[in-house]
């Protein structure tokens, strides 16, 4: 493996690492630590007498802007070993470039206010988008870290069926995974104490649309459960290739941990750490479908090429 392979998936995975804080800084109500300041720390560079929630937030903006780094050297040293037109190239330059929208999306919502206990429709949109900002992140990264490991050029024509069974699958992910930001972003807003107070908030007349979402999201949740498990059949029935096979069973079985995981959150009422379990693997199903559609839907390769890419990288010295 080439080393801006193995950069691509170190960096996938610290990725995850500071999703994971920063979902944190969201359920802990530290995201107005720094106050509306953006850069800055309420003013300052290095705050002389931080706060438990200054030092979460200040510590979630340097592990982000390390992300920034990242991406950017990544862009780079795929720019440099790989030619003009490779899909490593295309694939580090568009993550870098979501990667940018990410500290642009968690800036704006420094900046406007939209953090801590805020409870504005505004607000929702926000961690809607930057939710979906940060899947096709992860997805970008996930491309750039399959093509430079040797992974095909993914093709859409000749493919039958398959193609709008993955695009309807990703972007029902993508619909479950804004629900579940705002759900939690109300479980955080709204806590209960028991079960059954939960139920009658959620059932009330007058609740909060954060609220409301929380009687919808299992609903978004099985539905789009069953359409990961659909292509996960499709995909090992029409494509049971030595690569597709084993990534269609790990979309399997973690979409069902993720299922447990949710039923677990709602029972134990969204702990903070099961919170942090239940995204992490939403991210993982997301990276397992994109891997799972990206080998299927690889583009036949030319006659006297057996088992080799369409693009192949080119290789760094280890």
């Amino acid at each position: 493996m080439s080393r801006v392979a193995k950069f691509a998936w170190g960096l996938l995975a610290y990725n995850l690492l500071v999703i994971a804080w920063g979902a944190y800084v969201r359920a802990s109500g530290s995201g107005a630590g720094c106050g509306a300041h953006w850069p800055l720390c309420n003013g300052e560079v290095l705050p002389r007498a931080p706060g438990v929630e200054m030092i979460v937030e200040l510590s979630h903006r340097i592990t982000s802007g390390l992300a920034l780094v990242g991406g950017l050297a990544l862009a780079i040293a795929a720019h440099r070993s790989h030619p003009r037109g490779s899909l490593v190239r295309r694939g580090a330059w568009t993550s870098f470039g979501f990667v940018c929208a990410e500290a642009l999306i968690g800036a704006a919502l420094v900046l406007f206010e939209l953090v801590a206990h805020d409870k504005s429709a505004k607000r929702a949109l926000s961690m809607a988008l930057h939710l979906t900002n940060t899947f096709f992140l992860l997805a970008a990264l996930t491309l750039t870290a399959f093509w430079a490991s040797g992974g095909g050029r993914v093709s859409l024509r000749r493919q039958g069926a398959l193609p709008w069974v993955f695009g309807v699958t990703l972007g029902g992910m993508l619909l479950l995974g804004a629900s579940g930001a705002v759900t939690a972003l109300g479980d955080t807003l709204f806590p209960v104490h028991t079960l059954s107070e939960g139920l009658a908030q959620d059932l009330s007349r007058g609740a909060h649309l954060f609220v409301r979402l929380r009687v919808l999201h299992p609903v978004i949740a099985t539905v789009v459960a069953a359409l990961v498990l659909a292509a996960a059949t499709f995909a090992r029935i029409l494509r049971p290739t030595p690569e597709v096979l084993p990534l269609a069973r790990a979309v399997s079985m973690l979409v069902l941990a993720q299922m447990v995981a949710g039923v677990v959150n709602v029972t134990l009422l969204a702990p903070v750490p099961m919170q942090l379990v239940h995204l992490l693997l939403a991210d993982a199903v997301w990276i397992a479908l994109i891997l799972m559609s990206a080998s299927a839907l690889r583009a036949p390769e030319p006659s006297g090429a057996k088992n080799a890419p369409l693009v192949a990288p080119t290789a760094v010295p280890s």
